[in-house]
């Protein structure tokens, strides 16, 4: 089996939250009709963005941190353990008679790919782990999610879905895996 340090960069390219967000981005983006799903997200997930215009592709999502973090368990030295609580925005086209129900059918695709996710929990080896950062990221739990219709937050429809990851962080070296 490897070992964490065969498996990940030492020290990581980006401190370990943001390597974190890129690999959520990269398996959200496989939400594909290729893929079985339902709607098409490669190139359409963010990280960060919080305001979108226009000229933002529909459908969409975006990885945001929720505004107040959960309590951390204490840890010994520079460590921090506990739950990341993260919030995955999707905005979908309205439909003019039930306009949530696209909404709606975005969300089960998200849920559905966490889901196969969450499966990960008990990997072999690293990169088999939840998001491929076994070791990292020990355990994923999945909100229940909220669709609304448009309104002054949104002009489409849209869904808001909490995930927490239950990790350590060594917060002395943030570059370290």
């Amino acid at each position: 089996m490897a070992t964490l340090h065969q498996v990940y960069p030492s020290p990581l390219p980006d401190p370990l939250a943001l390597y974190v967000l890129k690999r959520i981005t990269t398996v959200l983006e496989g939400i594909t009709e290729a893929n079985g799903y339902q709607h098409d997200l490669s190139e359409k997930v963010f990280r960060g963005r919080a305001l979108f215009g226009e000229g933002d592709p529909i459908p969409m999502l975006s990885i945001l941190e929720v505004p107040i973090p959960i309590d951390q368990l204490p840890s010994p030295a520079t460590l921090s353990k506990g739950g990341w609580e993260l919030m995955v925005q999707g905005f979908a086209e309205d439909d003019r008679t039930n306009p949530t129900d696209p909404a709606h059918k975005l969300l089960a695709d998200v849920k559905q790919l966490l889901a196969l996710e969450k499966k990960k929990e008990n990997w072999d080896r690293p990169e088999q782990g939840i998001f491929g950062l076994g070791g990292i990221v020990d355990k994923l739990y999945i909100g229940r999610g909220v669709v609304r219709p448009a309104d002054e937050i949104s002009a489409k429809a849209y869904f808001w879905l909490t995930i927490t990851l239950e990790m350590v962080e060594d917060l002395a070296d943030p570059y370290n895996a």
